[in-house]
């Protein structure tokens, strides 16, 4: 696609006015010029997924990357205590937008799988117990796809193009660790808008999902170590009962979140570790639950951090048992910035089709720490369909399923529309 964007002087300068900016001739790339690249991305894509690492160290990952980016006119940073990369692509117009600034855009894709055992059945599935089972191998080809594709017409571009190829999304806040290290800040200016897109193997291929506001949620993680006095099993009235009133805080933490919350801005508590005793005749010292908090503002998130642990102590304390709780956020919510997030399926809609743009009625009960991002840079956060084309609905398993199968056949799509997401995006920016 050529885009070209004029702007015309009044016939006579008004000081009140502000200068218009330059004529842009802005040249984005096409579905044809996708098309020409797609192959080596689905051997990136393939590579990527065979040799899946976990955390902050991807030592593999990061060499395919540089390997795959190698030639391109571009400023390469490596991260110092992650094996994060950085790359900026420079515009050959620079177009100064309206605070005086020529603007860049940040475009994001985590590369981290998670430790699980591979079981698709693909002929290029890890075999080293890791596993990309939510998709960040297609992220991240899919930016590297982006890249070259802008690559192609950097000479035209009116700003910056920042790439963020991250490690650590799965629990390791990989986002926040690059942002301390500067990533917003690496084409010197901080970028003026950010965006991102996530993978799923089980909605339809190359359909996009975005909202407005609250996208995904907040992360939060409460520890509860419940102290009592163990006993014989037989003589419970010795003791105090710690994994009774454990089971006991179980129903309860439900209970008040239903009761406490709107159902419009609610919080999904989920007790997913709970530990207690060495036999069935003995009444433990102690117990130990460990419960998830899902928030979907930033309002429910505070709430919760100060109500939920005192409810656990009161209610311990009540059957004269003792609590001690740890409450830790890990991430915030996902917010999406209303006006980024119309753009967002505005572009998708204009490249594919308004028929595979999804504007979803409900935020994601998953959490993302892209949202460190959004928190300080406008932007938007998307999902896009990976499903097998023609495996069976009811056959298809969600991300971090060992069985979870994204097809590589949209990774043209993915690479295009990140890439027209930064360039008309840069456009925008210039002209306002």
């Amino acid at each position: 696609m050529s885009t070209s964007t004029h702007t015309n002087s009044p016939s006579t300068p008004d000081p009140t006015i502000p200068e218009p900016a330059a004529t842009l001739d802005i040249h984005l790339p096409t579905s044809a010029d996708a098309a020409d690249i797609a192959p080596g991305l689905v051997t990136l894509r393939r590579a990527l997924h065979e040799h899946a690492e976990v955390g902050l160290d991807l030592p593999v990952t990061q060499k395919l990357v540089l390997d795959a980016i190698e030639g391109l006119d571009v400023e390469v940073t490596k991260g110092n205590g992650l094996s994060s990369i950085v790359v900026v692509l420079r515009g050959g117009q620079r177009a100064e937008d309206a605070t005086g600034v020529v603007p860049a855009v940040l475009l994001r894709g985590d590369m981290d799988g998670l430790p699980v055992q591979e079981a698709t059945g693909f002929d290029f599935a890890a075999t080293t117990g890791r596993m990309h089972a939510c998709g960040h191998d297609l992220h991240t080809t899919g930016l590297v796809g982006a890249l070259k594709l802008l690559h192609r017409d950097r000479d035209s571009l009116p700003g910056d193009v920042v790439f963020m190829f991250q490690p650590g999304e799965e629990g390791y806040d990989g986002a926040g660790k690059m942002i301390d290290e500067g990533v917003l800040d690496a084409a010197g200016p901080r970028v003026k808008a950010a965006f991102g897109i996530h993978v799923s193997a089980d909605q339809d291929l190359g359909v996009a999902y975005c909202r407005r506001g609250s996208y995904m949620a907040a992360f939060s993680k409460m520890s509860i170590t419940v102290r009592g006095k163990g006993t014989h099993a037989s003589r419970p009235a010795t003791g105090r009962d710690p994994i009774q009133v454990g089971a006991m805080l179980v129903g309860q933490l439900q209970e008040y979140v239903s009761r406490r919350f709107d159902i419009f801005d609610p919080l999904v508590v989920t007790v997913g570790q709970f530990n207690g005793g060495t036999a069935p005749n003995v009444i433990p010292d102690f117990a130990q639950l460990v419960v998830s908090v899902r928030s979907f503002s930033d309002e429910a998130t505070t709430r919760a951090e100060a109500e939920l642990p005192q409810l656990v102590t009161e209610l311990v304390a009540a059957h004269g048992l003792e609590a001690d709780v740890d409450y830790e956020r890990v991430l915030p919510p996902t917010i999406n910035n209303d006006g980024e997030a119309d753009f967002f399926l505005e572009t998708f809609a204009d490249l594919f089709g308004a028929d595979r743009a999804v504007e979803r009625a409900n935020p994601i009960p998953g959490s993302e720490d892209f949202s460190r991002v959004l928190e300080r840079v406008p932007g938007a956060y998307g999902h896009f369909g990976a499903a097998l084309p023609n495996l069976p609905v009811d056959e298809r398993e969600a991300n971090h399923s060992p069985r979870a199968r994204h097809s590589d056949d949209g990774l043209a799509d993915q690479a295009l529309f990140l890439a027209h997401l930064a360039g008309r995006k840069l456009a925008q920016l210039a002209q306002n």
